[in-house]
């Protein structure tokens, strides 16, 4: 059980201090455009994805978004696969390469003129949306260590494969499940998100439900990632007109504003290891996957999304932050104790970035380092 007191300072502040739980602790300087794997962009990170709509960008606002009347478990079920599938990778993202089928291999198909992005989970040259730089041939282009292009042979494949940097999706590549369990997860999600008779966020910006004067954490991976993919593609939870109070309107109203993505970067947060660092690479591949804001040029398919106006600061979001967890004292006893989280977890250093994919991505690292921080000391039940 986790203790929050947190003080919202209007409703963009409150979004941001909630969901900007999830920045890049160990992050390079967005302006460096370097990702924390190893490759640089042209001028920052994109997010790729499959599919083929033209996308309206992460700063509409007030548009109406896809959607087509879906339901949660439709999303649950999207994200994770058919029951009777082989695979949860969308037809078109080729074979896994690289080490635990994550990627990095050779793709099936690099003999056409490719950029099926999908086949190779590496790091690639991208502008500062995300969107792949393609070579004059029409592949993307592939970085090493250093963030120089790797030479690539007349198929567009990298003549010396070694130099990639792969990408790690961890428990993001999502496994499957029955679709019976995924309808009964979606279901009870909208069903204690009908009865709530409060709702707040935690320290990392996720959902609290209170029910009865009952408050629980909606911390499962794959219910936060629902959740993701709904505000990030329609604007809204599925199946959901109304919630208590009037800060979380904007995640009922089916409009996808920028306070949808603000919100969105928390949940991706809950849905990914608790360990580990997010990258803007890994948040492409991801978007890519789950099928977000997509759009094709030639062969290659990627999430067209507009950061120019997200912007994100840690000390905004994390300054007046608390949380009451289990302390070790002096005497090696462990004791409940209110912190600050901008001090435990951030040491006091502020960071502030806008106007690219890397600033939702620090973002999400931030809240996916509070996540981290609050289990490791949370105070059992």
């Amino acid at each position: 059980m986790i203790s929050v007191n947190a003080t919202p300072k209007g409703l963009r502040k409150t979004l941001i201090t909630g969901c900007a739980a999830l920045a890049l602790a160990i992050s390079i300087p967005a302006s460096q455009g370097w990702a924390a794997g190893g490759g640089k962009s042209d001028s920052g990170y994109g997010s790729m994805a499959s599919g083929g709509h033209k996308g309206k960008g992460a700063g509409g606002s007030g548009e109406a978004r896809g959607g087509g009347g879906k339901r949660l478990s439709d999303i649950f079920r999207e994200v994770t696969g058919e029951a009777d599938e082989d695979s949860d990778r969308p037809s078109w993202a080729g074979t896994p390469g690289g080490k635990d089928g994550a990627g990095g291999g050779r793709p099936a198909t690099s003999g056409s003129k490719k950029g099926d992005l999908f086949g190779d989970l590496w790091v690639i040259l991208r502008d500062s949306n995300g969107v792949p730089i393609l070579t004059p041939e029409g592949f993307v282009q592939p970085l090493d260590a250093d963030g120089n292009p790797i030479p690539l042979d007349a198929e567009g494949a990298p003549i010396d494969e070694t130099l990639t940097i792969e990408v790690e999706l961890g428990r993001l590549n999502v496994g499957r499940a029955p679709t019976s369990v995924l309808v009964r997860r979606a279901d009870e999600v909208i069903a204690l998100l009908q009865q709530a008779t409060d709702l707040s966020l935690d320290p990392a910006g996720r959902l609290v439900i209170t029910v009865d004067g009952v408050a629980n954490t909606i911390d499962s991976p794959l219910e936060n990632l629902a959740i993701y993919v709904a505000l990030m593609t329609t604007g809204s939870i599925p199946e959901l007109t109304d919630l208590p109070g009037t800060d979380y309107d904007f995640m009922v109203d089916g409009t996808f504003t920028m306070q949808d993505v603000e919100a969105a970067a928390s949940f991706l947060a809950a849905a990914t290891d608790k360990t580990g660092v997010f990258t803007s690479d890994e948040i492409a591949y991801i978007n890519a996957f789950l099928d977000i804001n997509t759009t094709t040029t030639g062969n290659v398919t990627y999430t067209d999304m507009d950061f120019s106006t997200f912007s994100y600061d840690r000390s905004d979001a994390y300054a007046t932050t608390e949380a009451t967890v289990l302390i070790k004292q002096t005497d090696g006893s462990f004791l409940p104790t209110v912190v600050n989280i901008y001090d435990v977890v951030f040491s006091n250093t502020d960071v502030t970035v806008s106007g690219s994919l890397d600033a939702f991505t620090q973002a999400a690292e931030d809240a996916r380092a509070v996540i981290e921080y609050i289990h490791e000391y949370a105070i059992p039940e």
